[in-house]
């Protein structure tokens, strides 16, 4: 009789835990975005967090194209920019947490999007990122959009020669690779693999059509070539 109980409790434990791993989907876990529908982004210079001074800059550049690709008009990061600066606002920090309204009056933008740089360094053949983003309503201040991406750039270079030669030449191709592979490389990765989960915007032949896809992971960790 106890062995009977136990293995009903064991079976009733595995179909909880499967319950609980249950994935959802991109209208569960981005209920605003629907909500608010928003067409027209600003993107912010990025928050550094990091001692890498460029880190900012490469980012920046970088963040408009994945978002236009999804269906959504972003204004010009080149106009954005000098208005910014222009304005004192070059500093995304200080707006994070107050009304937005000022943006969608100046700009006419329906949300803003925010990027943390928390890390941002070169070790060996590998660039290590550590980015969060997030899309904010510039009516409500509402958290539209959330992910954070740990990123590895992997500079190598892997013939699948295992000979001691191939491995000195494969070595110093490697380093070649890594002086010359620009950072604006890993950004654009960081940028598609947190962006390409968005729902898509109202120029895109998908909107208001992958509700239901299965969203992925919030917090996204990757290696890339």
């Amino acid at each position: 009789m106890k062995r009977i109980l136990y293995l009903l409790s064991l079976l009733m434990l595995l179909v909880s835990c499967g319950t609980v791993t249950q994935s959802i989907t991109r209208g569960e876990q981005y209920a605003k975005m629907y909500e608010e529908k928003p067409v027209t982004l600003l993107v912010m210079p990025p928050i550094n967090n990091t001692s890498n001074v460029e880190a900012k800059d490469l980012l920046y550049t970088s963040i408009s194209r994945p978002l236009a690709e999804a269906g959504y008009y972003v204004i010009s990061p080149l106009l954005a920019m000098d208005v910014l600066k222009a304005e004192s606002a070059y500093d995304a920090e200080l707006f994070v947490n107050v009304p937005l309204t000022t943006f969608r009056n100046y700009f006419g933008c329906d949300a803003v999007v925010f990027s943390e740089i928390n890390n941002w360094a070169k070790s060996g053949f590998t660039i290590n990122a550590n980015i969060r983003y997030f899309i904010k309503s510039a009516s409500t201040g509402e958290i539209l959009f959330d992910r954070s991406c740990d990123l590895i750039l992997d500079l190598s270079i892997d013939s699948g020669n295992n000979s001691a030669i191939a491995a000195l030449i494969e070595l110093a191709a490697s380093a070649i690779n890594t002086a010359m592979t620009d950072h604006i490389v890993a950004a654009r990765k960081a940028n598609y693999y947190i962006f390409r989960d968005i729902p898509r915007g109202k120029y895109s032949p998908m909107y208001g059509q992958d509700q239901n896809v299965a969203a992925e992971p919030q917090n996204v960790h990757a290696r890339v070539q």
